[in-house]
């Protein structure tokens, strides 16, 4: 038994190597999103950091200053579901995902969040 359980978590220790791989390569895959019909752009990494903002100079108005704000509060918050979407559909397509998720659910754990944190009840 025991040693049956040594393979298990040797095989998790393995997926997770795996899985944080698959996290670094996303790092380098990029997302764009924008709003207000391409007045704001936002360039953001698979790790959610914004690479770049482009603002279109129309836009740039000091008596509304709201606007802009209104617009970069949409424009990124487009980039981070895109840059979530884009790490769920990796993460589907890798078995080492997949498989680590099932040996989580065998020991009663749950995904936390996408970086790989978990808790076991």
């Amino acid at each position: 038994m025991t040693k049956g359980f040594g393979n298990i978590l040797k095989q998790a220790q393995q997926m997770h190597a795996k899985i944080a791989q698959l996290q670094e390569e996303m790092a380098g895959k990029t997302v764009e999103a924008s709003s207000g019909g391409g007045m704001v752009n936002i360039v953001m990494n698979g790790k959610q950091e914004v690479l770049s903002v482009r603002i279109d100079p129309e836009v740039v108005s000091r008596e509304d200053v709201e606007m802009l704000q209104d617009l970069m509060v949409a424009a990124v918050n487009e980039a981070i579901r895109k840059s979530q979407e884009m790490m769920t559909e990796e993460m589907k397509r890798s078995p080492a995902a997949q498989y680590s998720g099932a040996i989580l659910d065998f020991f009663g754990c749950r995904i936390v969040e996408q970086r790989t944190i978990f808790y076991c009840c």
